[in-house]
């Protein structure tokens, strides 16, 4: 992966949105791994995603040799799609040309599935996305945040929690291979990907 510190175009412009909640009390739980993957990508890159426009953090580098807008939308999770059509209808993105890294509950931790379409799964953040974008058609990395276990709590206290020390072990060891995914379908290797890192 490089960074292209020329003055870049965004004909072909593709988005990364990386999803969580904003905040510290947010920081490490479950539901902010799309944020820390992000992080992952954009430190690979050598991008600094710290610019504030549509509703989001957002940095600018480039891919596979396309632009890339890295985004961390700061209107938390279930509201993500505003910030994610903001930056879409700016630079006439189409959902084709999306990416969203995030979590997945039913996946165990460190999983990984990447898809170009589908449901939300349940998914809040996902769901807004679809509505907002008027399509399912958009890829997405998900990596498996674990599901609860055991009788007691809401899901969306699950979500919020911190996962124990051995499920971050393994969820923090597949940020390179989400890094790497994002990296192989802009370069329209979508295939590659699933078979490389789809476990």
């Amino acid at each position: 992966m490089f960074f292209s510190r020329k003055r870049q175009s965004a004909e072909g412009m593709w988005i990364v949105a990386g999803l969580g909640n904003p905040g510290r009390s947010y920081q490490h739980t479950r539901h902010n791994i799309g944020f820390e993957a992000l992080e992952q990508l954009a430190g690979e890159m050598g991008v600094r995603v710290n610019r504030h426009q549509f509703s989001s953090l957002t940095g600018r580098g480039e891919l596979s040799g396309a632009p890339v807008l890295l985004m961390m939308p700061l209107t938390l999770m279930n509201l993500s799609g505003r910030a994610v059509q903001e930056a879409a209808n700016y630079y006439r993105v189409p959902p084709q040309r999306v990416i969203v890294l995030c979590d997945d509950i039913n996946l165990a931790p460190g999983s990984m599935r990447i898809r170009d379409k589908g449901s939300a799964g349940g998914h809040n953040g996902l769901k807004d996305i679809i509505s907002r974008l008027g399509s399912d058609r958009f890829y997405r990395v998900r990596i498996g945040a674990g599901g609860m276990k055991g009788e007691g709590g809401s899901m969306a206290e699950h979500v919020l929690s911190i996962p124990s020390a051995a499920d971050r072990r393994a969820i923090e060891s597949r940020y390179p291979d989400a890094a790497k995914a994002v990296e192989l379908i802009v370069a329209g290797e979508l295939q590659r990907a699933q078979s490389l890192f789809n476990h």
